[in-house]
């Protein structure tokens, strides 16, 4: 068996299509050496904030029915606190209850 010694920044330049399996699989393992200066993100938002998913979510958190959630959806009282990928939606439940406060209170003063 043929050992051939390759720097990894040599490795790193080589196209995909052009390495050996086991350059493949070594580059892989070393993939976490290379990155020690950044840090891992984390996948999961912090605790402390509260999500709600999809129209549905929006009903359980202000307490109406979906025709009405649906309605302040579309209405754009709490478009900053909604995320929507497609037909996937997340509400940030504490910061949509803020924005439909605020938007009582400016109604209120006019």
């Amino acid at each position: 068996m043929d050992k051939k010694i390759i720097s990894i920044e040599k490795l790193l330049q080589t196209p995909v299509c052009m390495m050996s399996g086991e350059e493949l699989a070594f580059l892989f393992n070393n993939l976490g050496v290379l990155d020690k200066d950044k840090k891992p993100e984390p996948s999961m938002p912090s605790p402390d904030r509260k999500l709600a998913y999809g129209i549905k979510g929006i009903a359980e958190t202000f307490g109406c029915s979906i025709p009405t959630a649906n309605r302040i959806k579309k209405s754009g009282i709490i478009d900053k606190a909604i995320s929507q990928l497609g037909r996937k939606i997340v509400i940030d439940v504490d910061l949509a209850l803020e924005l439909a406060a605020e938007r009582k209170e400016e109604e209120r003063n006019d």
